[in-house]
């Protein structure tokens, strides 16, 4: 089933993100996370762009295993800087022989780019819209409820956003935030500026200090105090840290599905326990 078809169902969404695994080891956490969360009946699970992963699973074939073998739906991750259009529509041919219809259209880092890009694309609006043009698959876009860390502006970063949709896509997913004001504040900013699609919120459980600098640093999220004071205090001890972030989490997601969101979008880092337990407290109203 299409993303769209789902979003256009009238009921919260619920899904699921993975990325190729590196060794034989990590595909084996990954595909038992994957059985795992299946029981949940999510409406789709996505699968980031990598050509680092272990050979057999890199992000086409993953997604191929994920929906012809464990029987999810796939939304594939495609990123237009490392590739031409002829990779572009050679990818989307595979992809649609195993009959995946989903795919989340993105301009990709710079930085994981080895030489200079192909040139065929510099925004993931053009890729976008090359993808749309093919009729067959169902296209979202990513969006910073932050702004993008290169971008000048929140309202710059909405403007690509405005033309990203214009081009074809007809749902977005947010990078990871810790504050719900932030989102809800998004969403009043880009409804103003003309962007009507659906915007699903992304989470995630966070599982230590080290994780929170980083992501303070490299992607520009900012830490509600309580979120920082939690972290601080249970670093170190695992099990408090664990409980700890799945209520912060559990209590985000209900707010925001209480507050309009079409439903959410959890990253896992390839694990299953965390996002289960999120996505159970929140179904059977265990905070309520």
């Amino acid at each position: 089933m299409k993303v769209t078809e789902s979003l256009k169902s009238g009921r919260k969404v619920f899904s699921f993100e993975f990325y190729p695994p590196k060794t034989e080891a990590d595909a084996k956490r990954l595909f038992d996370a994957a059985r795992e969360l299946k029981t949940l009946s999510p409406d789709f699970v996505s699968v980031t762009n990598s050509s680092a992963g272990t050979l057999p699973y890199r992000t086409v074939a993953l997604s191929g295993i994920l929906k012809n073998e464990i029987g999810l739906e796939v939304v594939a991750h495609l990123t237009c800087l490392a590739h031409t259009r002829a990779e572009i529509i050679e990818i989307a041919y595979g992809l649609k022989k195993m009959g995946i219809e989903n795919v989340l259209a993105l301009r990709g880092d710079r930085e994981n780019v080895v030489g200079e890009p192909p040139g065929d694309y510099k925004y993931a609006s053009q890729l976008t819209a090359d993808i749309a043009a093919d009729g067959w698959f169902s296209v979202g876009g990513a969006c910073y409820p932050e702004k993008h860390p290169e971008a000048a502006t929140l309202e710059e970063d909405i403007a690509h956003l405005r033309e990203k949709t214009a081009a074809g896509a007809s749902y977005l997913i947010t990078q990871l935030f810790f504050d719900n004001s932030l989102y809800f504040g998004f969403l009043e900013k880009t409804a103003a500026a003309g962007v009507s699609v659906p915007i699903l919120p992304g989470l995630m459980p966070i599982t230590g200090y080290r994780q929170i600098q980083k992501f303070t640093q490299l992607m520009n999220v900012s830490v509600p105090a309580e979120l920082r004071a939690g972290i601080e205090r249970w670093d170190g001890d695992k099990d408090g840290m664990f409980k700890f972030s799945v209520e912060y989490a559990s209590r985000q997601a209900e707010e925001l599905l209480k507050g309009g969101a079409p439903g959410l979008h959890l990253y896992t880092l390839n694990r299953s326990r965390a996002a289960m337990e999120i996505l159970r407290n929140v179904r059977g109203g265990a905070l309520k």
